[in-house]
Order: structure tokens, then sequence, then C-alpha cells
């Protein structure tokens, strides 16, 4: 890099965007996504990008810009963020999680790791690179989207249907949850990029039966019907399904640390990857967890209907596999329907922009050993590869070890620290200029 202007500018991006309250609780009842949309829209402006806020509902705004590359003739990049985050109680946190507050060399606050770190990063170094008259090789498309926490409704699920030519020439993008590291000892780290996120099933469950007197006999009771279908689907044991990705990543990883990886029994070298095997664990298979449940309105009566909630999420490639077997464990007399559904996607952990993002670690830290993995959660990338746009998550953070990064998605004291923002806007600068 040319100057440290970045590296500076982005706890102070992080901070001012942390301390605006966009949360989004699902129900479209929240502040939106507005504030942040005009604050990042403004940062673009000031160095010459002519961003566009585009709102899919009142308050519901994403922001959309495209910086000219040197080569027009190239397939075009989609760097993208969203700038929604999850509800908090603050009472429960060291730092109020709207203060950007600066303790322990960390930034504080909901969306110091999800992901308006990223949207600081992504700020601070297209500031810092117009600033100074440095084009990328290619066209850019930047995209900071509203309501990915609940789905991309109101966008990108909503930018890919209403306006997708703003999306024009992307082949290939980059996000969130990738890109962080992992240390394997003083001198090494992994740095894990995803490569591949599993579908995602959620499914409102009924049981209807014949309504009755409590004390009388009942040979078709829904809630006994219902519980035993919840029973059977939350117990059941999802066979192993090692995919691309997931292979992968346990080959490379198991070298790495000198372990002998057996395809034929996952799960014990996942059991001695310690803090990994919570994150890589829940990817080895399709699972089906029962989340809630409803029946009844009265101690003494039986009610016609009962409901449950499961949330499922099945790997690329096993969407088929993954029904058939609910179905077989519902039974015939208890129903589904989504209550959301998206796919599953994967990719192949090769070509050029995979070499430009592991290049671009190694220069910041030669002890860097990219690697891909596979999220069980999903992301907006679901919605552009809709659009045919191969995408990863590559958010670059050199970590401590001691930091339970995954544990802070959507948790308590959310923090980055603050070099690992300056890290990220070293890599990310690094890697534009090879992108």
């Amino acid at each position: 890099m040319t100057s440290h202007v970045g590296e500076e500018e982005v706890v102070g991006l992080c901070r001012d965007l942390i301390r605006i309250d966009s949360t989004n609780a699902g129900d479209n009842s929240g502040p939106g996504e507005r504030a942040a949309a005009e604050y990042v829209a403004e940062k673009l402006a000031e160095v010459g990008l002519e961003p566009r806020i585009l709102e899919s509902d009142t308050g519901r705004a994403n922001v959309i810009a495209r910086i000219e590359g040197t080569d027009p003739g190239r397939d075009a990049l989609l760097l993208h963020g969203h700038l929604d985050v999850v509800p908090f109680n603050a009472a429960d946190w060291t730092h109020h999680p709207l203060s950007g507050e600066i303790a322990d060399g960390c930034v504080w606050g909901r969306g110091a790791v999800d992901m308006k770190d990223m949207d600081a990063m992504i700020l601070a170094v297209v500031r810092q690179r117009l600033s100074e008259g440095r084009r990328p090789p290619r066209d850019v498309v930047l995209a900071f989207t509203a309501d990915e926490e609940a789905g991309g409704h109101y966008g990108a699920q909503w930018l890919v249907n209403e306006h997708p030519d703003v999306f024009e020439g992307c082949t290939e993008a980059i996000g969130e949850v990738g890109g962080f590291s992992v240390s394997i000892g003083e001198q090494k780290r992994l740095y894990l990029i995803e490569a591949a996120e599993k579908g995602i099933a959620w499914m409102r469950l009924t049981a209807t039966g014949r309504a009755g007197h409590g004390s009388m006999l009942n040979s078709d009771n829904a809630v006994t019907e219902l519980a035993a279908a919840v029973a059977r689907i939350g117990r059941h044991e999802w066979p192993v399904r090692l995919t691309p990705t997931v292979r992968a990543f346990l080959e490379e990883t198991s070298a790495a640390l000198h372990l002998e990886f057996d395809p034929e029994n996952a799960e014990a070298t996942v059991a001695k990857l310690g803090p990994l095997a919570r994150m890589i664990g829940a990817v080895l298979r399709n699972t089906a967890n029962p989340t809630m449940l409803e029946g009844g309105y009265k101690a003494n009566v039986i009610p016609q209907t009962a409901t449950a909630h499961v949330d499922g999420r099945f790997l690329p490639g096993y969407e088929e596999e993954f029904f058939q077997t609910v179905d077989e464990l519902l039974g015939p007399n208890v129903t589904r329907e989504f209550v959301y559904h998206d796919i599953a996607v994967e990719t192949g952990f090769d070509g050029p922009l995979v070499r430009a993002m592991a290049d671009a670690l190694v220069a910041e830290d030669p002890g860097a050993h990219a690697v891909p993995y596979t999220l069980s959660g999903g992301t907006d990338l679901k919605a552009f590869s809709r659009l045919g746009i191969r995408g990863f998550g590559f958010a670059p953070l050199r970590l401590p070890d001691d930091l339970d990064f995954s544990g802070m998605f959507h948790g308590i004291d959310e923090r980055v620290p603050v070099d690992a923002l300056q890290f990220g806007v070293r890599v990310l600068d690094r890697f534009l200029d090879h992108s």
C-alpha cells in the first residue's frame, strides 16, 4: 500500500457504523438501514463515486456503486456487505452494543464481526485507493445490503429480482464469514475462506387430529402425533457426507496439524480440531433441529391441531436426500410447509481469485495458509449466486489465539481487534491489485 490512510480510517468507520442503530428483528419493525446507507453513500461520494440508494420498503435501504477498472473488457468483481445487525439486550454486554467503544485493543459493539467490520474495511480501502487515483484492474461493484439477517427479502434477494442490472458483468464476489485466522502454532495460521454454504429449510410442521375432552379416550390426538414426529426428527442420526469443500478442509487442516485424516471416520479427525470442532462438526452432515412447539389452549381440551418448527440445514448436493428423510420421519399424519427455504451453494477452491486471496494473506502474514470451508449458515451469497456469480467469504482478519470469534456472531460482547481491522485493509488492498 502506498500509505496508511485506510488503516487509520477503518477504525473510525467501524465505530461510526456500529453507532448507527440498524437492528433487524425480522418483522420489518426496526429502524431499518436507511441511516447506515446514507452514511456509506456519503463516504463513497466523497471520493468521487456516484452511489445509488435503493429502497425496497420504507427505510430498508441498499447502497450500490461501481468503480471503473483499468481493463473494461474483464468481468466485474462484486464486494458485498450487509448493513443490518441482529437484536441485542444491552444489559448483558460489558460495553453498550451501540457504543463503538474501544477497549482492550478492540472495537466493541453489535456488528463488530457481523459485519460492520467488513463494511468499514471495504469503505476504507476504496476511499484510500480512489483518493490516491489507484483504480482496480477490473470493474468493482460495491453492494451494501439490507435485511441479510432475515433472509435478504428487502436486500440481496430484492436487488437480484428487481435490479439485476446493477450487477452487470459480475462473475465473482467476496463477502462475509471467511478469511479469518485460526492459529495452529506460533508460526502458522489457517485462514478459513468460505467456499460453500449449507442450504436452509425452516419448516412448520402441523398435525391434525380429532378435538375432544381431555378426560376421554382419543386415538387421534394431534399433540401426540406431532410430539412423536418431532422426537423422531430431533433424534435422527444423519449420516456423514463429505462434500468436496469439507473433504478439502479436513485434508489440508489435518496435514497442517500433522494428523492422519481417515475419510471413513471424519468425526474422529474433527474431534481433534479443538475450537474448530464446533464450527466444522455441523457441516459433516445434514441437520434438523426442532426449535418451537405449540398446541392447545386449555389443559382439559384435546386440540384439533398442533404445530412445531424445525430448523433444517442441508449440504450442497444433498437437498433431495434431506427432504426425503424428513418426510419419512414425519409419518403420514404430519405435514410440513416452508417458513423459509434457500439453496445450498458450493464452488471449487481454485483459479486466479483464490490465488489472489491466498497471496494477499501470505504477503501480510508469512505464516498464513488459506483453506476452504463450508458455512453451516447462510449469507447474501445465496442470492447473488442466482445471477451466476461465484462467491467466497473473505473478510480477512488476523485474530489472537484466545478470541472466540465464531462464538461472537449474534452473541454478547461482540468485538473486533483494532489491529485485525487494519490487517484486513492491507490484505484487501493487495487482493484488489491482483483480483
